[in-house]
């Protein structure tokens, strides 16, 4: 659908963002021609955003005419490939890491490096990584959102307990609330997913973001003794009870009332757990945030933060206007816009952004943009192959349940490595 009309609101935020240097820089760039933009932004919310961003940035660009085709986003991901071969766009969205290598290998994706030079690199450190293959940046990042570890303050101050700062402290905080009758941490497994957060968390405290970017790419075997440690700091974990019973009936949402209800203390999640946890009737003085604590003092702290992108196709016919629009939605000003509560409710991928008052969304932001040295990962099932990822999650989720199983599970990770690399 082709964008014409003009909302008053939305050229009022265009009149304010444009006091500001980073988009009146853009705005003396005169661009003309077609911009054809393709989006999986289908459900109401991030369409909105995604139209409101094109329509302050044609009021920046007159003499340009953007295009932009919104399409179903399970939709979108099996039509990628052939749009970007028989008729690409000039933008089209999609996801950092793993999830864009197929495109970068079949040299579908423009290198767009040199947007990341200066200022860019600086203010979107965070996500660097997760934009870069062979040392070349292939996109720009939008938004995203953190994990951690969710836990009932009030339970914590009841007992006695802090934050935990480190592996020793989780573990000892762990053993005073089993031994009060209350769960470390509640889990549902049914799909898999969740299992998977906590592989990602303990590899990386244990062993590193490069080394977990190492195994997702199939560089490292899973048999490695590297992966065997980061499987006994699980177990030690399991052993002790930490994780509430049959959580391989509960789904993500099915195992939040027993947090709610004070049977577990803590969930490891993403911020999505927030809104429903408010819901159910937590207050945020019984809720607290804390980034998942040091295991291994030589590591690094990196975080899971899923990225969602916008990259520029190798054919595309107007990359001067594509490159143009892809600054601007890094800017500080656009960042800080898009990403507010009434927009797509996560966080800005720019470090001079500003956050909702929401104290969850202003931790988060924290930690991703000042406190992640480490690196930012895209999650388990993003940053592996789909084939691999199934399988190694089906892997975690027998683990929880069988420790005992590890050799086998680990054998049989390490022969579905070898078959789909």
């Amino acid at each position: 659908m082709a964008i014409h009309h003009r909302a008053a609101l939305a050229a009022l935020a265009m009149s304010t963002l444009l006091s500001t240097g980073a988009l009146a820089e853009s705005h003396e760039m005169a661009l003309t021609g077609d911009l054809k933009i393709f989006s999986d932004m289908s459900n109401p919310a991030p369409r909105a955003v995604m139209e409101g961003m094109i329509d302050r940035f044609g009021e920046m660009h007159p003499d340009l005419n953007i295009e932009l085709t919104v399409i179903d986003r399970e939709a979108y991901k099996t039509q990628i490939r052939n749009f970007l071969t028989a008729n690409p766009p000039d933008v089209a969205n999609w996801y950092a890491g793993n999830r864009m290598a197929p495109y970068v290998d079949a040299g579908l994706f423009e290198d767009v490096s040199d947007l990341w030079e200066g200022d860019m690199s600086e203010q979107l450190a965070s996500t660097k990584g997760a934009m870069t293959l062979d040392g070349k940046q292939w996109g720009v990042p939008y938004t995203y959102y953190q994990w951690g570890i969710y836990y009932r303050e009030d339970i914590y101050a009841e007992h006695g307990l802090e934050e935990p700062q480190d592996w020793d402290q989780l573990k000892s905080n762990c053993q005073t609330l089993l031994d009060n009758g209350i769960k470390c941490f509640t889990i549902g497994t049914k799909f898999l997913w969740t299992a998977a957060g906590w592989f990602d968390y303990l590899n990386m405290r244990t062993n590193g973001y490069d080394f977990h970017m190492a195994l997702t790419a199939g560089e490292v075997e899973w048999t490695d003794d590297r992966v065997k440690q980061t499987f006994a700091n699980w177990a030690e974990l399991i052993e002790m009870g930490a994780f509430i019973d049959n959580h391989t009936a509960y789904s993500w949402q099915e195992a939040l009332p027993f947090m709610v209800n004070g049977e577990a203390a803590a969930y490891l999640m993403g911020n999505f757990a927030v809104a429903p946890l408010r819901e159910a009737g937590l207050t945020d003085d019984q809720l607290g945030y804390a980034q998942f604590p040091a295991i291994n003092p030589d590591v690094a702290l990196a975080e899971d933060a899923p990225t969602d992108t916008f990259h520029i196709p190798s054919g595309a016919e107007n990359k001067e206007a594509a490159k143009a629009f892809l600054k601007f939605v890094t800017s500080a000003e656009n960042q800080t816009l898009i990403n507010a509560g009434d927009g797509l409710g996560q966080l800005p991928v720019n470090a001079n952004s500003s956050v909702d008052d929401d104290e969850f969304l202003k931790e988060g932001f924290e930690t991703l943009s000042s406190n992640s040295p480490g690196g930012v990962a895209q999650f388990f099932d993003r940053d592996a192959p789909a084939e691999m990822a199934k399988v190694a999650m089906e892997g975690f989720q027998e683990f929880m349940v069988k420790p005992d199983n590890l050799d086998r599970i680990l054998d049989r990770l390490e022969r579905a490595r070898q078959r789909i690399y």
